[in-house]
């Protein structure tokens, strides 16, 4: 990247804050890309409601109330939403990625390439865990089969230490008469 984090408009540990998982997927809620890109909820709203076509369900869908609710209980940055009368928009990433050419700010534009960055950064992360998770289970099915080994090298050495008179065994070799079976 070629910006330093002295020239970022919003941080990134901000943006990522704000990313909530709703029904399954990654979110940014309405009021907060309307701070993050410098313009009202109302307005930012008003540019989606003029530009529906932009924004199919996959793109943006309204919380519903129990959501809401939920939002609210969830995040404290949000505790003001409990007394709004209406209910939320919620922006995947494409989504907000769309916000941006109707906005059509250049801190709109700017702020939303960091948006995108932050989502990329996420799913690498996620792949990461993935990875790492993988690597972990097959470690632990490793350790599984080598206990088993181990125990068995245990149980041979404690038969190694047994002393020799406290062993019942045949004897080897010839047999007199007497000592036949």
């Amino acid at each position: 990247m070629a910006k330093n984090e002295s020239n970022l408009i919003v941080p990134d540990e901000t943006v990522m804050n704000k990313i909530l998982v709703i029904r399954g997927k990654k979110v940014m809620i309405d009021r907060d890309l309307a701070e993050l890109y410098g313009v009202t909820t109302k307005r930012l709203n008003e540019q989606v409601k003029r530009n529906i076509k932009r924004f199919p369900v996959d793109f943006m869908y309204q919380l519903t109330q129990e959501e809401k609710e939920e939002v609210v209980a969830k995040c404290d940055h949000l505790a003001s939403l409990k007394y709004s009368s209406q209910l939320p928009y919620v922006f995947t990433e494409h989504g907000a990625v769309m916000l941006a050419s109707v906005l059509n700010s250049d801190r709109a534009i700017e702020v939303n390439i960091q948006i995108i960055r932050v989502f990329i950064q996420m799913r690498e992360m996620l792949m990461t865990n993935q990875e790492i998770l993988l690597k972990l289970e097959q470690i632990e099915k490793q350790t599984f089969r080598n206990t088993d080994d181990i125990q068995v090298i245990f149980d041979h050495l404690k038969q190694l230490l047994i002393p020799p008179e406290q062993i019942n065994r045949q004897r080897i070799g010839f047999k007199r008469v007497s000592e036949r079976d």
